[in-house]
């Protein structure tokens, strides 16, 4: 899937920096025992703690390609509702919706 415009100027304007950033992110994927759905399960419940609509479709979709379902996806949201409040899962749920 295509990258967001946004993201897409952020590498135009600062390439080191978002390949530095890239680079990180697959870099800590590597380091630990988690299967690839449980990290992407575990990074869409962040996104979604910190009110980030982008990252939350970027993980939805990236937890789906690794073979979450759609019960999985929205029960990570789901368990968030005592530490972030109904309203954020409300909006986190509709974000995964969108993805």
């Amino acid at each position: 899937m295509a990258k967001p415009k946004h993201f897409n100027k952020l590498a135009k304007r600062y390439p080191e920096y978002l390949a530095a950033v890239e680079q990180l992110g697959e870099s800590v994927k590597h380091v630990g025992p988690l299967e690839p759905k449980v990290a992407e399960l575990i990074q869409l419940a962040a996104a979604a703690a910190v009110h980030s609509e982008g990252a939350v479709h970027s993980h939805a979709r990236r937890a789906r390609k690794a073979g979450a379902t759609a019960d999985e996806i929205n029960h990570a949201i789901l368990l968030l509702t005592s530490t972030i409040g109904f309203p954020a899962v409300a909006a986190a749920l509709s974000w995964v919706d969108d993805a």
